[in-house]
């Protein structure tokens, strides 16, 4: 009995020697796993992680280069749409500058009225000087006195017209259209004697000879060139 007993003690010792053996190996290969697992599961998230973050960088770093070249192109394109706008403008008004310069060199006497053209042709013709800077027109009234300083004085017989420039040097014509291509010169000084200066009844006698002894003159056509630079500094009064 007693040798049964110790037997059957014995087996059971044993046996729970081996089970506790096999649980013991069986949690390490347990943890083991577990750790292994964890260890890959971890591995993984960083490798997802990483991947995701250079991915996402990558992309960024695409993104802000597609921006940056995109800017640069677009303000490459502004920059040329501006000078080509700036030249555009340049261009235009380079082209009507010329236009106009052309236009103005283009002109014709049909441009301009027949007083215009008479006074000039006139003053082209009988002018005792041709550099002027301005030429002054002026209209006399049929019965106003040739010399409106002295009461003596002659009047014209009709309406006559003085042509003189801005200087005293420049001269004067004083003269009647006829209409028909023709005109009455008056010999009219350029500046008066006073009263005081002459005998009486000679400013009655000078005047009434400057009426009576108008000289008829042809009026030439001219060269149409210097017509049109007189009519340019024409200032009718």
């Amino acid at each position: 009995m007693k040798k049964r007993t110790k037997r059957v003690y014995f087996r059971a010792a044993i046996f729970m020697l081996v089970g506790t053996l096999v649980g013991c190996a069986g949690n390490k290969d347990e943890k083991s796993i577990e750790e292994a697992t964890s260890e890959a599961n971890r591995n993984s998230s960083i490798e997802e992680a990483t991947g995701k973050t250079d991915g996402g960088s990558a992309i960024k770093e695409a993104t802000s280069k597609t921006d940056e070249s995109s800017s640069s192109t677009e303000l490459k394109q502004s920059d040329t749409a501006d000078k080509g706008d700036i030249s555009s403008e340049k261009s235009v008004d380079e082209n009507s500058n010329s236009k106009v310069s052309k236009k103005e060199d283009k002109k014709t006497l049909s441009d301009y009225s027949s007083k215009q053209i008479e006074y000039a042709r006139i003053w082209l013709q009988l002018g005792p000087n041709q550099e002027i800077d301005e030429l002054n027109v002026r209209h006399i009234s049929a019965g106003e006195p040739v010399n409106i300083y002295d009461d003596t004085s002659a009047s014209y017989p009709k309406d006559v017209v003085t042509l003189e420039g801005s200087r005293s040097v420049d001269g004067s014509v004083t003269y009647s259209s006829n209409g028909n291509g023709t005109i009455n010169v008056y010999n009219v000084p350029s500046h008066w004697s006073s009263s005081a200066q002459v005998d009486k009844d000679f400013m009655k006698n000078y005047t009434e000879d400057i009426i009576q002894n108008a000289k008829l003159v042809h009026v030439d056509p001219g060269e149409d060139k210097k017509i049109i630079e007189l009519i340019n500094i024409l200032n009718v009064h």
